[in-house]
């Protein structure tokens, strides 16, 4: 290939001892077409991001500056082996391996910027209507990421005389030793490929444990780290490893949202207690925000000491923390004022002291302290 285009360049500059010339020539033809490709592709982008399209750009953009350099890389390394050959230099025989070593490793950018782009459009609403969960894509995308890495490294290696198979037969042995060194780095590896596969929580989740304190919201779930926000903005980094030995509750997965509260009468009350939790129950049957489908109760519950009291047990179509709140307040303001449409009141702890009627000329001793 070299000797075509070096008599190519002989035959249209008309001489054979200027090289250098021809290494100038060959790097302005390099630059200026890595900078046509360059805006070619730019332009091409620009269309395909105005699509909903969902690899058109990802491909474009993902193969737009790893091109640009492939042109700029070949046309240095012809224009070096050109040098080399006029110098008498022994570097001409590293051209071509050096010229396919650039070839996979900028393959292997490419590729790996196309998991990239792929990565974030497979999540985004934008291109798809339904899309895929965070956590599978991540997981997947993080494979994809480290297999194209090794791969490419193995086949740079094999190009430059590194026997591949040498190369997988210590790997298998000294991953024994590094398997025994590194336990704890292992497990947290697994406990995450766990996590992946099990889903028992995703990015977004908001997460807690009963048995560690656990709690707040998923930001990443890494191969040795799950980072969780906690309510108050701390960053919590736990280990994937302790996934696997404790409990975790998943309140972002709720179907429904429980109301359960005890509310006390007074015990002067007690003959409109029947008529009150009949009152409650309806309101609640016919409130927008409560689920009727599910568990729905009203009942007078206990004598208690300072009250007789009823029970609400109900559930919320609503799963949002902030709304539940709203929708509970009013269920509570509701039931107020149809115990006050009852002429009847809540009860509050009180205390009452009997006296009984003492013979006449029975006299209370008093107490003569000193």
């Amino acid at each position: 290939m070299y000797q075509n285009f070096e008599s190519w360049l002989i035959e249209i500059s008309g001489t054979q001892s200027i090289w250098w010339f021809h290494v100038f020539l060959v790097v302005f033809v390099a630059l200026l077409l890595g900078y046509i490709s360059s805006r070619i592709l730019r332009h091409l982008s620009s269309h395909a991001a105005a699509t909903k399209t969902l690899w058109d750009d990802a491909l474009i953009e993902a193969a737009r500056r790893p091109f640009v350099w492939l042109v700029w890389v070949l046309g240095i390394n012809i224009a070096a082996g050109i040098a080399a050959k006029a110098l008498d230099s022994g570097w001409s025989e590293l051209i071509e391996p050096v010229n396919r070593a650039a070839v996979i490793l900028l393959l292997a950018m490419f590729l790996l910027n196309f998991v990239k782009r792929a990565e974030g459009n497979l999540v985004n609403p934008d291109y798809l209507e339904e899309p895929l969960d965070t956590t599978t894509v991540r997981a997947m995308a993080k494979l994809l990421r480290v297999s194209i890495i090794i791969s490419a490294v193995l086949i740079a290696m094999q190009l430059f005389g590194f026997s591949i198979s040498g190369v997988l037969a210590f790997g298998g042995i000294g991953g024994l030793a590094v398997g025994f060194a590194a336990k704890d780095l292992l497990s947290n590896f697994f406990g995450g490929l766990m996590i992946y596969l099990d889903r028992p929580f995703s990015v977004g989740d908001w997460i807690r444990s009963p048995d560690k304190e656990i709690e707040g919201t998923v930001e990443d779930i890494g191969w040795r780290l799950t980072r969780i926000r906690t309510f108050d903005k701390r960053p919590l980094y736990i280990p994937n490893g302790i996934f696997a030995n404790i409990s975790v509750e998943n309140p972002s997965r709720m179907l429904n949202r429980r109301i359960y509260e005890t509310i006390g009468l007074r015990y002067d009350d007690i003959n409109s207690m029947g008529t009150i939790v009949k009152d409650v129950e309806a309101m609640l049957q016919n409130h927008p925000e409560i689920d009727t489908t599910q568990t729905l109760m009203v009942n007078f519950n206990s004598f208690a000491a300072s009250s007789v009291d009823f029970f609400i047990y109900t559930m919320t179509k609503t799963t949002d923390w902030a709304k539940y709140h709203a929708i509970k307040q009013d269920v509570l303001l509701k039931i107020a004022d149809i115990i006050a449409s009852h002429n009847a009141e809540m009860a509050f702890p009180t205390t009452t002291v009997h006296i009984a009627d003492q013979p006449d000329g029975f006299v209370v001793p008093r107490v003569k302290r000193q």
